[in-house]
């Protein structure tokens, strides 16, 4: 008896998997959406590509700070992506959007469970026969919600889509991390190097007050060329504190980027700032959509909100449910395994929603409405990620001019300086000259700093622009096909 209610049970699920194999799935299917793209960059001048003999240099944008070389900043980024509390935020991120799709899947089956009790009742003698029964039970109980117009699978589909812009998520912080690593990297390395022109100017203007000392006590001049340079040399020295506060507060960010504490820094030794003489492989601005990670994870969101419309409008259909038990209950403890003791019930429930007031058709529009919202972000997000790298591309290659320029300027200005120091005290040009261009000198050189920096920081932010920086394996997304790889270098 129990054998053939077994397999009863069983031909009944099969054939209702059966069906449900041809059942409706209600709402939209998702399709990638198609958004304007540019051919080629805006900002690509013909005069900075590299010369034709130049070898072409493979980038790798998941790994963009090794063309830098400075094993002091890999270390840092290793460091950062391994312990950096945004990044462990995002993981946990995955791994619940994970579970949750785990959930939406396990929703599908049918569901099995035991049950064993003993009771023992006792009636009124007044109200009854007065007697006292005992009953003995065990058995299994199944159940099973037949997804005849595609809830469940929408809602998977949700899931799925959701977990891969979790992802996403993930890739786009180790994106932001990397960067803003690199970035306070080499600020602290021009915050340095513009600590040490502030102190070499220091000396050359404390000698130079030593001269018009001198030039003074020799009667040669007046007291007016010695307090001119020392508010010269003042000026320089109150550079100074700033600069070490900076350095202080560069150091105690980048701690925290590593996921440490202010005082648990790591160790840096002083060094120049770093630059990278490679090639920049840029491809086409249609890969900008499948390389960046907040296109992906905004692309993906949109999938699991049309989704969610399917799941919102299957509430409008009926509900069909199986249910069966199969087991044993008797009297006493020692008949429970006895063949009269066998018990079962199978059935099937049908429920559907006459009347709502309207809930459930409105729920759809606000999926629906959900559904336009996360289609303009992904739009935002793809305009933006364009204007990013067109900005910086841009800021890449005026800085590079605007350096040349100023190397030429400082070359200047220290043989200026020098000539100025060497007439001055041989009285032939006035010590108002030697404050020009000892003023000159010190702006200038400052400036050169800061834009060596800026042209390396502009790199950096390419790199965050162009998608690069993130060590997480990404799942790709519905997109169309991905055009032949087309490289366009500058310097």
């Amino acid at each position: 008896m129990s054998l053939k209610i077994l397999l009863g049970v069983g031909a009944l699920c099969v054939s209702a998997s059966l069906i449900l194999a041809g059942c409706t799935t209600v709402g939209p299917n998702y399709q990638a959406p198609s958004v304007p793209v540019p051919s080629d960059w805006q900002s690509i001048q013909p005069a900075a590509a590299p010369p034709a003999t130049q070898p072409n240099h493979d980038l790798r944008l998941a790994q963009w700070w090794q063309v830098f070389d400075d094993p002091q900043l890999t270390r840092l980024i290793d460091k950062a992506l391994a312990n950096n509390k945004d990044v462990k935020q995002a993981e946990g991120r995955v791994r619940e959007a994970q579970a949750r799709r785990a959930i939406a899947e396990a929703n599908q089956y049918p569901s099995l469970g035991t049950k064993a009790g003993a009771n023992r009742n006792g009636s009124s003698s007044e109200a009854g026969l007065g007697l006292t029964n005992n009953v003995f039970s065990s058995g299994f109980d199944a159940s099973w919600e037949a997804d005849l117009f595609g809830g469940k699978r929408r809602a998977l589909e949700a899931a799925d889509a959701q977990t891969q812009a979790s992802e996403a998520d993930l890739a786009d912080v180790q994106v932001t991390l990397t960067a803003e690593v690199g970035l306070n990297y080499l600020n602290l390395r021009a915050y340095e190097t513009r600590l040490a022109v502030a102190q070499s100017n220091l000396k050359i203007q404390v000698d130079t007050r030593d001269i018009a000392n001198w030039r003074h006590l020799a009667g040669l001049t007046t007291q007016l060329d010695v307090d001119q340079a020392t508010t010269t040399l003042e000026q320089t020295r109150a550079q100074i504190p700033p600069l070490e506060t900076l350095i202080a507060q560069t150091k105690n960010q980048i701690a925290v980027l590593l996921g440490l504490n202010p005082e648990q820094g790591p160790a840096l030794t002083p060094s120049p700032i770093p630059h990278a003489n490679a090639a920049i492989a840029l491809g086409f601005p249609a890969e900008l959509l499948r390389r960046r990670p907040d296109i992906r994870r905004a692309e993906r969101q949109l999938a699991a909100q049309t989704a969610q419309i399917g799941v919102a409008t299957a509430a409008q259909y009926p509900n069909f449910s199986l249910s069966g038990s199969l087991g044993l209950a008797a009297m006493a403890a020692g008949n429970l395994f006895t063949a009269g003791a066998k018990t079962f019930a199978l059935g099937s429930n049908a429920t559907w929603t006459a009347f709502d007031a309207g809930r459930i058709r409105q729920n759809i529009l606000v999926q629906s409405a959900l559904q336009e919202q996360a289609l303009g972000r992904y739009e935002a997000t793809v305009l933006t990620a364009f204007l990013q790298v067109e900005n910086t591309l841009t800021a890449y290659a005026r800085e590079q001019e605007r350096q040349v320029a100023l190397k030429r300027a400082v070359a200047a200005a220290q043989n200026a300086e020098v000539l100025a120091r060497n007439q001055y005290a041989a009285g032939l040009v006035s010590f108002q000259t030697v404050l020009d261009t000892q003023k000159s000198l010190l702006t200038l050189q400052d400036q050169q700093v800061i834009s060596e920096a800026a042209v390396s920081t502009d790199l950096v932010q390419l790199y965050k622009a162009l998608g690069g920086g993130f060590a997480a394996k990404s799942p790709a997304t519905p997109s169309s096909p991905a055009p032949s790889e087309l490289e366009h270098s500058i310097l």
